[in-house]
This record gives C-alpha cells, structure tokens and sequence, in this order.
C-alpha cells in the first residue's frame, strides 16, 4: 500500500489518477483525518500500516501566487520546509522509502554555451541579447542540473520566500533515509482550471515574457512513479518535460490552437512588471532532464506535451 500526502491538491490529484490508472493499492490521507505534520503521529501510522512508499505532494504555494507566501511566512517555512523535514526522519525511522515533490523554482535564468566550450550562469534571460542568442542559438541555452547549487534561494538570493523554502526544504532532508526528490517546474495540462499555467496565460491581463522549463502535469506524476517502480536511485530528479519555451511561444500555439477572442499584451519590461502585477521576485528557468532520462523514464518533449494539451483542450 501507498501513502499518499497531500493527494487533493493540484499535484496530488494526478499522482491519484496515475496510482488508480496503474491498480495501485493507496490511502490518500488528509490533514483533516490525521496531523501528520507531527512526527509521532506519522511515525505511528507508518509502524502500523507498513506502508511500501510515501508520497507528499503537500506544501504551501500560496493563493493566487507566490506573492501570498511573503504575508503567510510561518504557514510557507512550516509546509515547505519543516514538513517535508519531518517526514524524512519519520520514514527513515520507519524504514520507508518515500517521494518528496519539491520545485524547480529554487533556480533563476539558465545555463550559456560559450563559443569556446565554457559555460557560464545568466540569471536575466530577459535581457536583449540573451533573447537574440535564445532565436537564434537554441542549442546554447542550457538547464541546470540536479548538481547545481540553487540561485534563487535565501543562500543566494535575492528570492521570493517561497522559493527559499523550497530550497530549504530540500537542504532539510538531504541524506536522512531513502528519497526521491521530484523538482516539478510550473505544472499544466488540458484541464481548464485556476493552478493551470496555460490557464493563467490565458486570463492575465498582460503577459510576463521569459524563458522556462515546464511540466505536463500527468506527465510528472507517471515519471515519479516511474522513477521508484523501475528501482532508479534515490536523489534529486528533475522532473520537467525536456527542452524550454518562451511565453510568447505558448501564447502563439494558444492563439493558433484554441484561438481565443482577445489580443494578448505583454509587460513592457521588468521593472513594469514588479512595480504593478507582482510583489516578490519571480523564478523563471530552464532545466536539465538529462537524469530523468537516462534513468530510462520516457517523458515527452515540451513541444509536444504543449501541443497536445492545447488540443485536448477541456475548457
């Protein structure tokens, strides 16, 4: 049987799906039936039910954005970072191995392939001429690795204090029993819904530009499950659909696919940008999916998830 933590959340819900899809035996468990915040609480439940794997999707996002974490600070640390914490020592003492899914927003800019080999850190993908180099060199844009140090974070920041605490979280369990950490980067799918990327693009009153890494939600779920079902080795995953894309082209394949009726506007630069919509920094990054791959997990290119989320559109 499978503990599942946080299974009505967005991210939950497709790990519910994956697990029913599969016939796999799994008790969603909710803070309202049981504190598993508490350590001996969760140590008890797992001592009794004997678990096979535990899942936590829990956490604190914040509603609508990330923006609400920097007023609900002690609700952000105590989600992101002491739970997942907490979980860890509970499952190493009960000799459970479990799946954390973390973020890759702990990460800001992306990796550049110099003409002579050498690559170096951009944190401001928004710059001209990284967006020229983005058209005209695709190949030089390059993701960070699951060895990179986090650059959004409170060891490096400025951040926002969401991302800080999830850079902390995964400082907090690092090398306590036997996890798998999922880095899930900007969620979406087909479903019409308020936590969906390609929702939200659609219904902001002007679009932010940048350059990311993004994850099909279905698509994570089955690579997690995947990544313990095949034996892979426990560690840090990043956990993305390969490859990057720019909010100009998701609003380009939104426009050509689903044709919605209104012209999309896009902020005028940074500085528009925090100055009226948002009040904390926000990640925007590529990944490297390498890992996840040659681990032997088939997961989608973004081009191709992208496409066939928009055209099993359900609105």
């Amino acid at each position: 049987m499978i503990l599942l933590l946080g299974g009505t959340g967005y991210v939950g819900e497709a790990f519910q799906r994956e697990l029913v899809g599969r016939g796999l035996a799994f008790r969603n468990l909710t803070r309202a039936e049981l504190d598993y915040a508490r350590f001996g609480v969760l140590l008890g439940l797992l001592r009794e039910s004997n678990p096979t794997f535990v899942i936590n999707c829990a956490g604190y996002t914040g509603k609508p954005n990330v923006d609400t974490c920097e007023s609900a600070k002690a609700d952000t640390l105590v989600g992101n970072t002491l739970l997942p914490q907490t979980i860890a020592h509970a499952c190493a003492a009960a000799g459970v191995p479990w799946g954390h899914v973390s973020s890759g927003c702990i990460y800001s800019g992306a990796k550049i392939l110099g003409e002579d080999g050498t690559l170096r850190v951009e944190k401001d993908m928004t710059r001209p001429e990284m967006r020229a180099l983005a058209e005209a060199h695709p190949e030089r844009i390059q993701g960070f690795t699951e060895e990179d140090a986090p650059n959004f974070s409170f060891r490096d920041g400025p951040c926002s204090f969401y991302s800080g605490t999830k850079a902390l979280g995964e400082e907090a369990i690092a090398g306590i029993g036997t996890s798998y950490v999922w880095r899930l980067r900007i969620p979406f799918d087909e479903f019409d819904g308020a936590r969906n990327y390609l929702s939200k693009v659609q219904r902001y009153a002007k679009v932010y530009d940048n350059l990311n890494s993004i994850s099909h939600r279905s698509d994570f779920a089955k690579a997690c499950l995947d990544l313990w079902l095949m034996g892979a080795p426990a560690g840090v995953y990043n956990v993305t659909n390969p490859g990057w894309v720019t909010t100009r082209r998701v609003v380009e394949r939104i426009e050509g696919i689903l044709r919605p009726p209104r012209q999309f506007e896009y902020w005028a630069s940074d500085e528009e940008f925090y100055r009226v919509a948002a009040k904390t920094p926000r990640s925007n990054c590529v990944m490297d999916a390498t890992k996840l791959l040659r681990a032997g997990v088939k997961i989608r290119p973004v081009e191709e998830a992208l496409e066939h989320a928009l055209r099993n559109w359900v609105a």
